[in-house]
């Protein structure tokens, strides 16, 4: 993967072809792991996936809801087990085949099945029905009054596309299946897919039958969409004009790009938390050196290696001044964050080595920290750090990084014992990160939970938040979910992200917190 991105990346800066003002030459360290709307529930996957397919709702860059394919939404009246949304007519997919409510129910019941990776999203939602062409219902199993939020990154497939291509069927990811939808797309987006070759390029074309054609800029005409894994090569690409906007700017290049001429760097905090997660479940590991036992089931073994972490550290050095601090796996965006839990997190040397000998490890141990190269701002060189801090108390680690498309499956096949992670949270809402990273691992939830943690009555409580209707009793509940995952140490906290988004001068877009640019917004001057 490192070769072929390399390569790209070398085609694209040897090119003498002038930018046009319509074309986006977009760069960023990674690509879209897949195509297929349901497979992987990843930020820059989603992000591709924007600009091709369309959810029913999407949400601004202040967060707020914004219709998409639907154009109202309530729950019933006389009914709170039931949401109705109206669908908005008149719109084709790139295909030229119509939008109706029948495709909705189809994309809903593909994005349940086992494989989909958006299934904890919907799980309350027991049917989806069609009430005519351009309504349907969403049955919940109880009332669920935040379900729109959950709904902003499941896209709509056209049912007759998927059927003639035979896709109805999520991708298996984690296996290595290679469908019809893992490299075509036929949406209703604001972008028509006109190649991909994954890891090295993809190029999308202005939809001119785009139902918000009036409504939106859409100046740009064409995106070319590269990922460029090195981040000296993708600083270059966009000094030297090749590229026009770049994600994942390195913080260490930020006032080199600045006072370019023609070049600004816009930031914004990011509705994202990095972490590294610890497999507390089995009696023993197979990542450590210690025979028969599994130091990370002991709490205490948690918090010396969360204690061992100097974040400040890793903040002025590692992200020259680009992170905030965490102690807890909730962005400040999010409902059930708190500035109290959020400063929880303190560096205490000698703490943590008083904690590891009363654990039975005064000596430590050796263990494996698997880490993704091309995902998060800087994730290997922070891995790399925290290598030293665990030093200090004991724990020798080996550290592994990979791509991310090597490095997720890891987590989800659980097959790795010390990891690191980050999560958006694209609900705002506490539910979404206990669903997945909290709760029980299960065929269609906490599939992202790496820890083996597993707690009957936290399960049922966090499952009781989807129709709990009542404000106050819930966010009373989300604060004892989190006083637990507090308490327990499930996962080590280390930094909120910070974006910085570089661009060419003429590039008028603002920083969205969810790091999913949509180019539809996006202005050429």
């Amino acid at each position: 993967m490192k070769t072929t991105t390399l390569l790209s990346a070398a085609v694209l800066l040897s090119s003498t072809a002038l930018v046009s003002a319509e074309t986006l030459n977009w760069a960023r360290a990674g690509d879209a792991l897949t195509l297929d709307p349901h497979a992987q529930n990843e930020g820059p996957t989603h992000t591709v996936r924007h600009q091709m397919y369309e959810p029913l709702i999407i949400r601004d860059t202040t967060g707020a809801f914004e219709p998409a394919l639907a154009t109202e939404w309530a729950p019933k009246e006389g009914d709170p087990n039931v949401w109705v949304f109206k669908l908005r007519e008149g719109v084709t997919f790139h295909g030229g085949e119509a939008f109706t409510a029948e495709d909705v129910v189809f994309s809903f019941e593909r994005a349940k099945q086992p494989n989909s990776d958006m299934k904890e999203l919907i799980g309350s939602i027991t049917e989806v029905r069609a009430v005519d062409d351009f309504t349907i219902e969403m049955v919940t199993d109880g009332p669920n009054p935040i379900l729109p939020s959950n709904l902003t990154n499941l896209f709509i497939m056209d049912k007759g596309w998927a059927e003639a291509n035979n896709t109805t069927n999520v991708q298996d990811f984690e296996g290595g299946e290679i469908t019809y939808a893992t490299t075509n797309a036929n949406g209703t987006g604001p972008y028509v897919l006109t190649s991909r070759e994954p890891d090295v390029k993809t190029v999308m074309t202005k939809n001119e039958n785009y139902w918000g054609i009036d409504q939106f800029p859409l100046e740009v005409t064409e995106i070319v969409y590269t990922p460029i894994q090195n981040a000296a090569t993708r600083v270059a690409a966009l000094l030297s004009g090749e590229v026009n906007f770049l994600q994942d700017m390195p913080v260490q290049d930020l006032e080199r790009v600045n006072a370019s001429e023609g070049l600004v760097v816009k930031q914004a905090p990011q509705n994202r938390v990095i972490f590294f997660g610890m497999n507390q479940g089995p009696d023993d590991i197979e990542a450590d050196n210690v025979d028969g036992k599994n130091p990370l089931a002991d709490v205490r073994v948690r918090k010396a290696m969360s204690m061992a972490m100097n974040r400040d550290a890793i903040k002025q050095i590692v992200m020259r001044g680009q992170s905030q601090p965490a102690g807890m796996i909730a962005p400040p965006f999010v409902n059930g964050w708190t500035a109290e839990m959020d400063a929880e997190s303190v560096t205490d040397i000698e703490g943590a080595k008083a904690l590891m000998a009363e654990a039975g490890y005064p000596d430590g141990f050796t263990i494996r920290l698997d880490c993704p190269n091309d995902r998060y701002i800087n994730d290997e060189a922070i891995c790399q750090a925290a290598v030293g801090m665990l030093s200090q108390i004991g724990v020798n680690v080996n550290l592994d990084a990979k791509p991310k498309a090597q490095h997720f499956p890891l987590i989800t096949d659980g097959k790795t014992d010390f990891y690191m992670l980050g999560w958006g949270v694209p609900t705002y809402d506490s539910e979404y990160v206990f669903n997945f990273l909290v709760h029980t691992r299960e065929s269609d939830i906490g599939t992202w939970n790496g820890t083996g943690f597993s707690d009957a009555d936290l399960d049922a409580k966090i499952k009781s938040l989807a129709s709990n209707t009542d404000l106050e009793a819930r966010n009373a509940d989300i604060a004892s979910i989190w006083r637990t995952v507090q308490d327990e140490a499930l996962y080590i906290p280390l930094h909120h992200q910070v974006l910085n988004w570089g661009m060419g001068e003429g590039v008028g877009i603002d920083v969205d917190p969810e790091d999913q640019p949509k180019v539809k917004y996006m202005t050429m001057n």
